[in-house]
């Protein structure tokens, strides 16, 4: 209960600043959980078609692996269906190769959406608090001038203290979101690297009718 009413004092000593500050966090907590739960959907939707589709490129049979790519609107699915059409078409590799490369195009803003919001916001959240810091500063400042000069020291020292308590909660909110960005940012380079891996794994089938067990991770 104590911990508590030490965080209720400090955000309250804060100023009217520390509020903007967790409307920035709010906003970003609400970007990573959508951002998390989107990726991970992709990319565990994204192996299972895969897992699907490649028995069947490997045996050759591109028209039965373009009907399983329709049935899913999965991001594999959608850039496969591409390359697939046009092999079962008698596309050459070069040709299958870069309809699922234009497909790719689609989906890549839809990958990265919203992402690059948290490294924003944390900029955002600096900012804030060390504008708060510096309005905190300059009230502080201009109410010395009628003070007692006896007291002036400890009132000074208050109000840095109070002052500084926005730059503080504005770094340990953007700290946080860097964080979370720098890992969405891997996340998706990730699904972005094993849907490259697919496209190319496709087309060398495609031109060898060959054989491979890759899959993407």
């Amino acid at each position: 209960m104590d911990n508590l009413y030490a965080v209720l004092r400090f955000f309250q000593s804060g100023g009217v600043f520390m509020y903007p500050i967790v409307l920035v966090l709010a906003l970003g907590i609400a970007i990573i959980i959508e951002r998390y739960i989107y990726l991970t959907v992709v990319a565990v939707r994204s192996r299972k078609v895969w897992q699907r589709v490649l028995p069947l490129l490997e045996e050759g049979r591109y028209e039965n692996a373009w009907e399983l790519t329709l049935r899913s609107d999965s991001a594999m699915s959608r850039i496969l269906a591409y390359g697939l059409q046009r092999a079962k078409g008698d596309g050459s590799a070069g040709e299958v190769q870069m309809a699922m490369e234009e497909g790719m195009l689609e989906y890549i803003p839809r990958l990265e959406k919203r992402t690059h919001y948290l490294a924003t916001f944390a900029n955002i959240a600096t900012l804030l608090g060390l504008l708060g810091t510096i309005m905190g500063l300059t009230e502080a400042f201009s109410v010395l001038a009628d003070i007692d000069p006896a007291n002036r020291a400890d009132l000074l020292s208050a109000s840095i203290s109070v002052a500084m308590n926005t730059t503080a909660f504005g770094l340990m909110v953007a700290i946080p979101l860097l964080l979370a960005h720098a890992y969405m940012q891997t996340k998706t380079n990730q699904l972005l690297d094993s849907l490259e891996m697919a496209v190319v794994k496709v087309s060398n089938l495609v031109h060898s009718g060959g054989a491979g067990t890759d899959e993407p991770k």
